[in-house]
């Protein structure tokens, strides 16, 4: 293995290092980002680290170059192997290590991989972080040493803590949980059988290709057959998780998908008289829905920007009980340790529905009725993707609109908004629409596409 020198400035992201294998990541990028990264943390004080993997093809070779280099600085490893990003997550905080990094791409194709990665209890690098570690891996002024490495299980520690955070009713929900081939299909049945619920499981062999369907549980089209198989089985609701684990979707007893923030509208409900702090987190893509049925149930909204990295960090800092995103990440924090795992995730919304005999489109009545589009992705060079929303944004002062600048562009009407962003994860610019009306979305989604599209070319 050797250092690379002119590592690719575009694989350094807004909440990670991301690219395609071999390509753009490959075992010498792991090997670099490895003595960077122990360097790194060596001058902040910190001799110890952690680190897991996911189930991708390419996952145990980067790994293993990942793990060379930062022993080779002096920085010990301890090497969880295979697990869920919520289980690495749950390391960290048990043994009270906050450096580590995880090898994985979440959601993204099967060529992808990267790293997401903490250097101290900051939690995970994003922005300005990861800006200045690709600076700091470019120089190439690493240190020399000698690491020790160890491994350790954390699967007990980890059902033990699920198992101690939920008290399950009377009633046995029926379940359908589709793991689409991904890393949950190392402990989820497991997990679940350890609950009194009726569990089905789609998809539960891990296999890196995602044979059946792409592992991202927020795209409505990748649960086609969850609907199916819980429409077939009669079954209460369905569960649907990432490639890495960290999220999840969900499908009524109906068949029908229910969105992020329908499902956090659902655990506010349940929750807010139950905690202190009535303040809830979410980000710039949720429906205007949610805001409203946080002021009626008397709470106090928080808008804030995209990304686990951000909103996870802008919760625990905030002290919130309860926060999320659109893109499926949520984060408990009333009797939980506010790590974002959709297993978790999804355990909630079964121990509700255990303690009740309505179904989950009733517990979802009386949501202010808005319109919307799915999140839209415009494929966009990362050179250009930044200036095609900047002319956006231009194009608003124009106009006049009333805008939000948290993350990208939002577009404040008194009957919806318009969002158009950078995508952190990918070369997209993604967008997402929305109104009191069908007609009036339609639109506010073509005025702003052919803007999109104008300065997109």
């Amino acid at each position: 293995m050797e250092i690379i020198k002119d590592i690719s400035p575009y694989i350094f992201r807004g909440y990670d290092i991301r690219g395609v294998y071999p390509l753009t990541i490959n075992e010498d990028v792991a090997y670099t980002v490895g003595k960077s990264y122990g360097s790194y943390i060596l001058d902040l004080g910190k001799k110890k680290c952690i680190i897991g993997h996911d189930n991708r093809y390419s996952s145990p070779m980067l790994t293993e170059a990942l793990i060379k280099g930062i022993l080779e600085t002096g920085v010990d490893v301890i090497d969880l192997g295979l697990v869920t990003t919520p289980m690495y997550y749950y390391a960290c905080i048990l043994l009270d290590i906050p450096s580590g990094i995880m090898v994985t791409a979440s959601h993204n194709p099967k060529d992808d991989n990267g790293f997401k990665f903490a250097f101290d209890e900051r939690g995970n690098a994003k922005g300005e972080m990861i800006t200045a570690f690709y600076e700091y891996t470019i120089k190439g002024d690493f240190k020399e040493g000698l690491g020790k490495l160890s491994c350790y299980n954390i699967r007990k520690e980890y059902i033990d803590l699920m198992l101690n955070s939920l008290s399950f009713g009377g009633r046995k929900v029926k379940a359908v949980i589709d793991l689409g081939n991904g890393t949950t299909s190392i402990i989820a049945k497991e997990l679940y059988e350890k609950f009194p619920i009726d569990v089905t499981v789609l998809f539960g062999e891990s296999d890196s290709s995602f044979p059946n369907h792409h592992p991202d549980p927020c795209v409505e089209s990748n649960l086609d057959a969850l609907k199916q198989k819980v429409k077939e089985l009669h079954a209460d609701v369905g569960i649907g998780f990432d490639g890495d684990g960290d999220r999840l979707g969900v499908v009524d007893e109906k068949g029908n998908y229910i969105p992020t923030d329908q499902y956090m509208i659902l655990i506010i409900r349940n929750i807010i008289d139950k905690v202190k702090n009535k303040t809830f987190l979410y980000d710039v893509k949720c429906s205007k829905a949610l805001e409203d049925e946080i002021r009626n149930l008397g709470g106090t909204p928080y808008c804030y920007r995209t990304g686990n990295s951000y909103t996870k960090a802008k919760v625990k800092e905030m002290d919130l009980p309860f926060g999320g995103e659109l893109s499926g990440h949520v984060y408990f924090r009333d009797k939980f340790k506010g790590f974002d795992s959709g297993l978790y995730a999804g355990l909630r919304l079964l121990e509700i529905l255990s303690h009740t005999d309505k179904s989950v489109s009733e517990l979802l009545e009386g949501i202010p009725k808005y319109y919307a589009t799915p999140e839209l992705k415009f494929a966009s060079p990362d050179c250009k993707k930044n200036e095609v929303v900047q002319k956006v944004k231009e194009y608003c002062l124009e106009k006049g609109y009333e805008i939000l600048t948290i993350d990208g562009i939002k577009v404040l009407f008194e009957d919806g908004f318009a969002l158009v962003r950078v995508s952190n994860t990918g070369p997209n610019i993604t967008a997402r629409f929305e109104a009191k009306t069908e007609e009036r979305l339609h639109l506010i989604e073509k005025e702003f596409t052919e803007q999109i599209h104008k300065y997109n070319i």
